[in-house]
């Protein structure tokens, strides 16, 4: 094997560069992760990692702090080690050794510690860098992994090895990446049930901002992305840099700056006590951790987007409009019924029938029969087959609701496999939505599930899974000792996603959460779409939906019609202003079209088909999100990828404080083309305008169709007025703007660019 001295790798790719430093057989050192400087010589590599090498401050220690991928106590970190753990008290301060070196799946050798005069630099756009190391006095081995990919995203994972004959527990591991100093203003999310993702700002102060999630999933108030930036950073501005865990059970973010101001972004699983105990030869693998680096929000997400695109796994099929009809009948399933909302579907444009919770077991309500995965004889006495045939003869596609991992007392597996609850203490947990946790790390429990769901797989043809988890993890243990069982737990539900998957190619599976409470990578490496939120209200979710897409890109995120008065929230919304909200992502209604007169099934059916003609744009597209000082008003749209056309979409989101907002930019069109804007009044309502700017050429209808939807509205092409455009270029679109219209709270318009 080829022994090297001094050793670095510098990556580069869409505009980012990351530089790792492998001298002296240490574990990589990040020496830059950020803009791309360009290409580095030798000299230049040396001259950036003495630059950089920290003083000696007055009473700390007496050589220069080395702080690597995975920071080591034994170096000087006084912060959170990357790994903390113990063989009973021995072995806890590990100091790791390199012994390998894999770049790209070439081997680069062992590199030893060298002089410091010289330095072997590996030049290389996206790759994947292996670091083998171990720790002989504390018997542990280790395998760093660090990609980075095309799209400039970045993602560390790190296995851990006992050596010993002695048991290892691990407590923690934290993969960890720097970031300057000038990142020095926090954003991260909170939520609750209906009111996922909400954002929180904070500066960076000495010692750990850490953000923990304890519920056994993702959860409603996940951190999601934990970013760190230059102060004031916006969508459009602003060096920023962000962590994401890519694990759907505990898990944790943090930003740590130490006295030596050194800063560092970290990620990883949260375990509970005792719960990763290594046997001899066992091995710990941590999540991935993602890190995102960006100019500004909206360059950060669109490389992410970008990153999930270029995934093989990637759906790439047309994203079916779905019809849900939890809100139309909940409970109440009934033959006739649902092949009324399957042809009133068929006939709006719906691609997708999904049935949801009520058709298993004795599940008359959410307090008995979930865990019996078996067509309820109730409600089915001769199967579900007319129903899905007749669904299937209507050129839709069948989907059906499970939530796998949960189950009532009142329930036939309950009563027969008390053990396989989770539980701890000689006590059930606390119920939640009357409800109690599976234990499917227990193989059996394991198998009951999976066969059960796959019987019916078999029987009937089902091209989509709504996947739901409705309750936060509370004492799970594994009975009958009671230990800690979330880590495996975690485990089993990706393994019996990847099996499903395997089985039944192009079953396509939705991760929802009560709502969602389970947006991660892990679960969408998984999954086709997340169910953003529980609440289709369309003013929560025009911010819920804004921040969702800073992970996730529109195409995987569940935007359903919602009903005219929302079963959340209470308010009354405009059909307009609903479609326009849910027509920003995986388009789908969430209402009775049973009680929809003709002329709204119209209005719905127009909406279908806007979409349908948009949909390359609107998931394959570049988004743009506005900053603008009047938080009354949300703007963001989606830009063909080869620039054009795009749709952008203008919300008055309350009363402002003045009568017109003048100007709005839109930005991120090609600056050398000229785009024609024009308004897109799709169901020809135009009451909720007060006021049209001149450029719109012809007035306003006064005699307009009223906004009620339920009471006689007439089709788009029926009353919609014609409206002028205009003809600007792509420069002064994004740095001058159009007039608005003035528009009542709670309302938007969309606007057409296209380049001519």
């Amino acid at each position: 094997m080829t022994e090297l001295t001094d050793m670095a790798v510098v990556m580069r790719a869409g505009g980012v560069a990351l530089i790792v430093d492998l001298s002296d057989g240490d574990l990589p050192q990040v020496l830059h992760w950020g803009a791309d400087p360009g290409l580095l010589s030798e000299d230049a590599l040396v001259a950036l990692r003495t630059s950089g090498i920290l003083p000696l401050g007055a009473s700390e220690v007496d050589e220069p702090v080395r702080v690597s991928i995975l920071p080591e106590h034994t170096r000087g970190w006084l912060g959170r080690p990357g790994v903390s753990g113990s063989r009973g008290g021995l072995g806890w301060s590990p100091r790791w050794r390199t012994s390998k070196l894999t770049l790209n799946g070439a081997d680069l050798g062992a590199p030893t510690a060298g002089s410091h005069g010289g330095i072997s630099l590996m030049n290389c756009g996206a790759g994947t860098l292996e670091v083998e190391a171990s720790d002989p006095a504390a018997e542990l081995g280790l395998v760093l992994t660090v990609e980075f990919s095309a799209e400039g995203i970045l993602r560390t994972r790190a296995v851990i090895q006992n050596q010993a004959a002695q048991p290892y527990q691990l407590d923690e591991l934290v993969l960890c990446l720097p970031t300057p100093a000038i990142a020095s203003e926090i954003l991260d999310f909170a939520g609750r049930w209906g009111g996922e993702r909400a954002p929180q700002r904070r500066p960076v102060t000495i010692g750990a901002h850490r953000r923990e999630g304890r519920h056994g999933r993702t959860g409603l108030d996940s951190a999601m992305i934990l970013t760190v930036g230059t102060p004031g950073f916006g969508f459009a501005s602003g060096e920023l840099w962000g962590i994401h865990t890519a694990w759907s059970g505990n898990h944790l973010h943090q930003v740590e700056r130490g006295l030596s101001g050194v800063q560092l972004l970290g990620g990883g699983e949260l375990l509970l006590p005792g719960e990763v105990r290594l046997e001899q030869g066992e091995r710990y693998e941590s999540p991935w951790v993602y890190g995102i680096y960006g100019n500004g929000l909206d360059d950060a997400a669109r490389r992410m987007h970008r990153h999930l695109r270029a995934r093989v796994n990637h759906p790439n099929t047309p994203r079916p409009v779905t019809l849900n009809v939890w809100e139309a009948v909940y409970f109440a399933h009934d033959l006739q019924t649902l092949v009324d909302l399957a042809d009133k579907a068929a006939g709006v444009g719906v691609e997708r029938f999904v049935l949801d919770d009520g058709w298993f077991g004795g599940r008359r309500n959410d307090q008995a029969g979930l865990g019996d995965w078996v067509v309820s004889q109730d409600v089915w006495p001769h199967g579900m087959h007319q129903l899905v045939d007749h669904v299937n003869s209507l050129g839709m596609q069948f989907g059906l609701w499970f939530e796998p991992e949960m189950v009532n007392m009142d329930s036939e597996l309950a009563r027969a496999h008390p053990e396989w609850i989770m539980a701890t203490g000689g006590r059930l947990p606390v119920e939640s939505r009357h409800q109690q946790v599976l234990n499917l790390g227990i193989p059996e429990c394991y198998e009951h599930i999976r066969d059960a769901m796959c019987a019916i797989l078999d029987d009937y043809q089902i091209a989509y899974i709504k996947w739901d988890h409705n309750r936060d993890l509370v004492d799970a243990g594994t009975q009958p000792s009671g230990q800690p069982g979330v880590h495996t737990q975690t485990l089993a539900f990706y393994r019996l996603v990847d099996e499903l998957k395997q089985r039944y190619p192009g079953l396509e599976i939705e991760s929802c959460s009560s709502g969602g409470g389970r947006v991660d990578l892990g679960a969408l490496a998984r999954t086709d779409r997340i169910w953003v939120s529980d609440n289709n209200d369309p003013l929560d979710r025009q911010l819920i939906n804004r921040w969702t897409t800073q992970l996730v890109p529109p195409e995987l995120m569940g935007t359903h019609i919602a009903s005219r008065t929302s079963h959340t929230t209470g308010r009354t919304h405009s059909l307009s202003f609903r479609a326009q909200t849910a027509l920003f992502g995986h388009l789908g209604v969430e209402l009775d079209l049973r009680k929809s007169e003709d002329a709204e099934l119209a209005q719905i059916g127009a909406w279908i088909g806007l979409h349908k003609q948009l949909r390359d744009v609107l998931h394959h597209g570049d988004l743009v999100r506005l900053d603008h000082p009047d938080e009354s008003l949300a703007v963001h749209g989606v830009i063909a990828a080869d620039g054009s056309r795009a749709v952008f979409s203008y919300v008055s989101l309350a009363r402002g404080v003045v009568s017109s907002p003048g100007r709005i930019r839109f930005p991120g069109l090609d600056p050398e083309g000229t785009y024609r804007v024009e308004p897109l009044l799709v169901d020809g309502f135009v009451d909720h305008i007060q006021g049209a700017p001149p450029w719109w050429e012809t007035p306003l209808a006064q005699d307009a169709t009223p906004a009620d939807d339920s009471a006689g509205a007439c089709s788009a092409a029926e009353t919609a007025p014609s409206f002028g455009s205009l003809e600007l270029s792509g420069a002064l679109l994004g740095s001058v703007g159009i007039v608005m219209p003035v528009i009542h709270p709670e309302q938007g318009v969309l606007f057409l660019a296209t380049r001519i």
